[in-house]
């Protein structure tokens, strides 16, 4: 085993990626350094509060060791260490990735390298960034990357509501141009995940954790057109998926909305963006998980167009069941949609900040002409199917639509 080695890590970015890191290297026994923009943000951690809601995360800023070597601030210092694990979106308009948070966080740090230093990249990004955009950015301190500094990329695998278990767990690919930098940065690793650690060089790093998005986001795509087809011959998609997956060497995943979160929808593109002649399956995937938001709009319309002036209640703001985060939600895209048509919508999510309902799902539809849940919270789904009754009787017209 591996002697360990207490190191001081600067981690650039304290969201759902960089805090949990942050949180575990400090558990490990390493002195961690939070750095983020946003002073809010800053100052709850320095008051040992989380600003994501997750439990077990909460219970480790709760440990006495953890408050000891963790510490915020809104600027880098020097360090050993430094990671950087900043938002990479897509420019809507181009279809690219947006670079500037990336260039930032790496541009900041500059000031405080010195020989000997580690940088590594955890934010998704297209191939080539760590060898064509930050080796020059990093090289302007006047150390040289591979010599006098080291570079690696570990792209981070966790599922927003179960952080932790994720972050420990899963196996992890550690990608650096060399071996020195492979060894150091997997030693960081090391000291707080339980996975396996594969080493690679950073290129393939880089197209690894976008090839695990996009297969997805294409499967998922593949589901949406069979219930397509499966609709318009008049059957149950839901039930022909079903039968389908009885065969041992079939897999379909369930229809839906649409596909939200930080990395699915987004990095298909940063693919596309390197290689369009080689991604025509993943671009045509993209568009047909980007269509889903139109055509539940449009059932919602179909679903209320005997009403005059419908008053519709939608339930879902999260991008996903069972979690608190709207980032890239399809759901807010559809009540997007149906606002422009000029519908009455009451948009509520009982786990989203800004979305709550005061009382109870009843008292949230009571008046009202549809009910659409596109988010199928189990807070939801269990009081549905518990007072279904209830909220039916206190609707204007008692229809309800369940999506997904």
């Amino acid at each position: 085993m591996t002697e360990f080695k207490k190191q001081t890590i600067v981690v650039i970015g304290t969201g759902y990626v960089g805090l949990p890191a942050a949180l575990l290297l400090a558990r490990a026994g390493h002195t961690v350094i939070g750095v983020d923009i946003n002073e809010n943000i800053v100052r709850a951690i320095n008051d040992g509060v989380l600003h994501i809601k997750e439990d077990e995360l909460q219970k480790i800023m709760d440990e006495p060791q953890v408050r000891a070597n963790l510490r915020a601030q809104i600027t880098p210092a020097e360090a050993d260490v430094f990671l950087i694990a900043v938002p990479t979106p897509v420019d809507h308009r181009k279809k690219v990735a947006e670079m500037k948070y990336v260039r930032d966080a790496t541009e900041s740090i500059v000031p405080y390298l010195k020989a000997g230093n580690v940088v590594i990249l955890e934010s998704t990004v297209p191939p080539l960034t760590c060898k064509e955009f930050m080796t020059p950015i990093l090289e302007k301190s006047g150390l040289k990357v591979g010599k006098d500094l080291y570079l690696a990329h570990c792209p981070e695998r966790i599922l927003p509501g179960d952080v932790f278990y994720e972050i420990v767990h899963n196996d992890r690919i550690i990608g650096a141009a060399d071996q020195k930098a492979r060894d150091l940065a997997s030693a960081v690793y090391a000291t707080f995940v339980k996975g396996n650690l594969y080493q690679t060089d950073d290129v393939t790093a880089e197209l690894c954790k976008l090839m695990e998005n996009t297969y997805r986001d294409v499967n998922i795509a593949l589901a949406n057109e069979f219930a397509a087809v499966a609709e318009g011959l008049g059957i149950d998609p839901f039930q022909a998926i079903e039968l389908s997956n009885k065969h041992p060497r079939v897999k379909i995943l369930r229809p839906g909305i649409g596909v939200g979160g930080h990395c699915i929808p987004l990095d298909p593109w940063f693919i596309k963006e390197v290689d369009p002649a080689n991604s025509r399956l993943i671009f045509t995937s993209r568009l047909i998980n980007d269509e889903m938001p139109h055509k539940v709009a449009t059932k919602i319309r179909k679903a209320v167009r005997d009403i005059a002036n419908p008053k519709i209640i939608i339930i879902g703001a999260a991008y996903k069941a069972n979690t608190e985060d709207p980032r890239e939600s399809p759901a807010i895209e559809i009540v997007k949609l149906l606002r422009e048509d000029g519908y009455e919508i009451e948009h509520f999510d009982p786990l989203v900040e800004g979305y709550r309902w005061k009382s109870t799902l009843a008292a949230a539809c009571k008046g009202a002409d549809m009910l659409a849940v596109l988010i199928q919270h189990k807070i939801v789904m269990d009081e549905l199917n518990a007072n279904r009754a209830e909220i039916e009787k206190g609707m204007r017209t008692p229809r309800v639509l369940v999506f997904g």
